[in-house]
């Protein structure tokens, strides 16, 4: 019996990371980086808590004779650490990362932000939203890369996806919340998900997540007895896009507001023309307070 050859084209389903990426949302890269990668990046996250890699706005002091590990469980997050250590920078260039991100976002790709979460046990997560709320991207390029330090279960407070939520291009309202699972006090709402379409991404360490500045996620705390689930999240978008991340200087339009605290990270910058800038510090995150840069 002969085939037809479009029937084997209809039946052949495309599996590529792009592929992935654009019908769910997110996708994982497993093991990333080596066992002695992430070595040498959880060593780092010891020297940045402790403040040998330079200030972090709202630290809190050091204690004299306390181990790496009680240094290291008094922090929940510290916002933009690759503008503290080389190793962080290069990790946020690391060519794992970055050939990936050319394949879902496109060959010029640009960074604007960091963030080393710690949560050590007992510490919050963070309720449902879409980074694209927080970051905004003119072409809806924005994706992160959730590089986990330590394996990332259900139990120590992994990431849960809502998949393909990002397919309708809807920023969600969001609001106040008091649930002390989370430490930021902001939630997405009214959209037509719930909880129970949720998954859990569980990944082993080393490996990395991908997902969409208006995927809906959320994580909740970490249950475990004792242990941390740390990660290094950084986000990129297309360097085509401007980024409007900021308000726009006097009588410049709102649509050429383009925030340049940024990290080429491949490809050409279309708008290297106007330089960049050293505009954010590196800060905590501290529990409850908001958390997010709105």
């Amino acid at each position: 019996m002969s085939t037809n050859i479009g029937d084997m084209a209809d039946n052949t389903v495309d599996d590529s990371l792009a592929s992935r990426f654009d019908r769910d949302g997110y996708a994982v890269l497993p093991d990333a980086l080596t066992p002695q990668e992430v070595a040498e990046l959880r060593a780092e996250t010891v020297r940045i808590c402790r403040g040998h890699r330079g200030a972090v706005e709202g630290a809190p002091p050091p204690v004299a004779g306390e181990s790496d590990d009680e240094t290291v469980r008094r922090f929940l997050c510290v916002h933009y650490p690759h503008k503290l250590s080389a190793l962080m920078l290069g990790t946020m260039r690391h060519p794992a990362v970055v050939g990936p991100l050319t394949e879902v976002i496109g060959p010029d790709v640009k960074a604007m932000q960091s963030m080393l979460f710690v949560k050590s046990e007992g510490k919050p997560g963070q309720a449902w939203h879409q980074d694209e709320m927080f970051i905004p991207t003119r072409d809806r390029s924005l994706t992160a890369a959730w590089l986990a330090l330590d394996d990332a279960t259900v139990d120590n407070g992994c990431l849960w996806v809502l998949p393909g939520s990002h397919h309708p291009g809807v920023i969600y309202p969001n609001r106040q919340h008091d649930d002390a699972r989370y430490d930021c006090t902001v939630e997405s709402y009214g959209f037509p998900y719930d909880d129970a379409d949720a998954l859990p991404v569980e990944v082993s360490a080393g490996s990395v997540l991908l997902f969409n500045g208006y995927l809906l996620h959320r994580s909740l705390p970490n249950t475990g007895r004792r242990g941390f689930r740390r990660a290094l999240v950084n986000h990129y978008m297309s360097a085509s896009s401007l980024l409007p991340w900021a308000p726009p200087e006097a009588e410049v339009p709102m649509a050429q507001a383009d925030f340049r605290d940024i990290v080429l990270v491949a490809g050409r910058d279309p708008y290297a023309y106007k330089g960049t800038a050293d505009v954010r510090r590196p800060r905590v995150r501290r529990d409850r307070s908001g958390g997010c840069d709105r």
